[in-house]
C-alpha cells in the first residue's frame, strides 16, 4: 500500500473536519489497497472479523463521507450494487458481462468528446463516463474449457 496515498487521504479528511475513527481508517486503507472496485458489502465482509461491532450501514456512511470529500468515486451500474473506486483521476472501466470484474484503463482522447459535445449542444460539460463491456480473459478461458 502506498503510505503517501493513505497520509494524503487522512490529511484530506482532517482538512474537511472528519474525525478519523479506527473503522474509518480501516475502510480507507481497504479502498486504497483494493483494485477490485468493491461493493460496501464486500468491504464489510472483509473487515468484519477485525471490527465485529461494525455494520454495513457504517461502511456505507463512511463511503459517503469519502465520496463527499472527493477521495473515492461511486460507480453505479443499473440495478447492481454500487461499487467504489479510490482512483479519482479520469479513467475508464471495462466490465465483464459474465463475472462483473471491473478493470481500469486510460484513454486520453475522450476529453475531445466533451469539447465537441459542448460545442454542438451549447451545454457546459462537467464530466463524462465511459464503460466498455465484454468477457474477461478468465471467463473466456472457462467458456472455452466447457466447450
Amino acid at each position: 500500500m502506498s503510505e503517501m496515498k493513505l497520509k494524503d487521504a487522512l490529511d484530506t479528511l482532517k482538512q474537511n473536519g472528519v474525525r478519523i475513527t479506527p473503522q474509518r481508517h480501516a475502510i480507507l486503507e481497504y479502498m486504497i489497497t483494493s483494485e477490485s472496485h468493491p461493493t460496501a458489502d464486500e468491504i464489510y465482509k472483509s473487515l468484519s472479523d477485525n471490527f465485529p461491532n461494525m455494520s454495513v450501514a457504517t461502511v456505507y456512511n463512511n463511503l459517503r463521507v469519502f465520496r463527499n470529500v472527493g477521495l473515492i468515486k461511486e460507480l453505479t451500474y443499473g440495478d447492481a450494487s454500487s461499487r467504489f473506486d479510490f482512483v479519482t483521476h479520469d479513467h475508464y472501466h471495462i466490465i465483464c458481462n459474465e463475472c462483473g470484474t471491473i478493470v481500469d484503463f486510460h484513454y486520453p482522447g475522450l476529453e475531445e468528446v466533451e469539447h465537441l459535445a459542448s460545442h454542438i449542444t451549447g451545454f457546459q460539460v462537467n464530466s463524462h463516463r465511459m464503460e466498455v463491456y465484454g468477457t474477461c480473459p478468465t471467463c473466456t478461458e472457462n467458456t472455452a474449457k466447457v466447450k
